[in-house]
């Protein structure tokens, strides 16, 4: 009692006429441009972030060495 092969047609479909690809090409490549600038903008964030941090623990050891 295998149902996968039968719902599994129904999902895929390959076109007679490659042209219908192109469409779905430039979506994907859109996509990925901007996935890719997300990315690159997350990790730009982390390491202002990752300064930030590192300012910050080297004043509280500045201010726990003074206060000795």
């Amino acid at each position: 009692m295998l149902i996968a092969p039968q719902v599994f047609g129904l999902f895929l479909y390959f076109p007679e006429d490659k042209s219908e690809y192109i469409p779905a090409a430039f979506s994907f490549l859109i996509f990925m441009m901007l996935a890719v600038l997300v990315f690159r903008l997350i990790i730009k964030a982390s390491k202002k972030e990752l300064e930030k941090a590192k300012e910050v623990e080297e004043k509280m050891r500045k201010y726990n060495e003074e206060n000795k």
